[in-house]
């Protein structure tokens, strides 16, 4: 299935995936407008992640294609950052938080001052001051950790970022305020964001797009639009009969499908 309705960002072609000649992935098809924040839906073990790492260059997939602005994905190409999930094995525990949002920049050639600016800036577009910067991932929450993993992707000035259930392991209070951050990071950095969850609330309300998988192997069940409008409150939106029907066509979507491999 496919969808056109400006210029690509990211497009995956007739995608599949196999392990072990076991299909996870067919056909997947469909296009992420430059700008938009989409989110990637299905049930656990469906094959979210491993879509995820073939967006992101990071895994090859058995069949089909992957292209940024024209051009094939067959490794990580400039311009696209990824969140993980589990910010603890992510950040480096012996370096200080702004030693691990310079690292991609130090990677890259960057030197030490022109990182330092920039990791400086990344942690306060999160809500990061110099203390916090100053201080070891171990002795912040959670939230403050999946901060500064958001805040190492967007020192690198990304286009394209990639999220792979970024706020899986936060409590709800903290979850809801990390989703209203990468909303306003989204429109203020005019990022194009993919972001793959498990929870269809989550989805409906940072999309402009969502995309339900189900199956086995997984294939694009519908991609649903959420005009919704730019402007969203967590108690505000999903209180409204907008919300409640978008949220039920999506689970719709995806009820009752049952994959194996994620």
């Amino acid at each position: 299935m496919t969808t056109t309705t400006g210029e690509a960002t990211l497009a995956a072609r007739g995608l599949g995936h196999a392990y072990g000649g076991r299909a996870v992935l067919a056909d997947i098809d469909f296009e992420v407008e430059r700008g938009k924040f989409v989110c990637i839906v299905g049930p656990s073990g469906v094959g979210k992640t491993t879509l995820l790492r073939c967006l992101a260059g990071l895994q090859r997939s058995s069949s089909g294609s992957v292209s940024l602005s024209g051009r094939e994905m067959t490794e990580p190409l400039p311009g696209v950052a990824l969140v993980f999930q589990d910010y603890s094995r992510s950040l480096m525990p012996w370096s200080s938080v702004v030693h691990n949002v310079e690292l991609p920049l130090r990677a890259n050639g960057a030197s030490r001052g022109a990182a330092r600016t920039e990791a400086l800036r990344a942690l306060a577009l999160v809500g990061l001051d110099e203390v916090a910067a100053g201080m070891y991932p171990w002795q912040l929450s959670g939230g403050m950790q999946q901060r500064v993993a958001i805040a190492r992707a967007l020192a690198y000035r990304p286009t394209l970022l990639l999220m792979d259930e970024p706020f899986a392991s936060v409590d709800a209070y903290t979850r809801a305020d990390l989703e209203d951050l990468m909303l306003r990071l989204q429109r203020e950095l005019q990022l194009t964001v993919i972001l793959v969850t498990h929870d269809i609330d989550e989805a409906v309300y940072l999309s402009d797009q969502v995309i339900a998988l189900n199956g086995r192997p997984a294939t694009v069940a519908e991609i649903v639009d959420v005009p919704l409008g730019a402007d969203r409150d967590q108690v505000a939106t999903k209180s409204t009969p907008e919300f409640a029907e978008l949220r039920a066509r999506v689970h719709g979507l995806i009820r009752g499908s049952r994959g194996t491999t994620s």
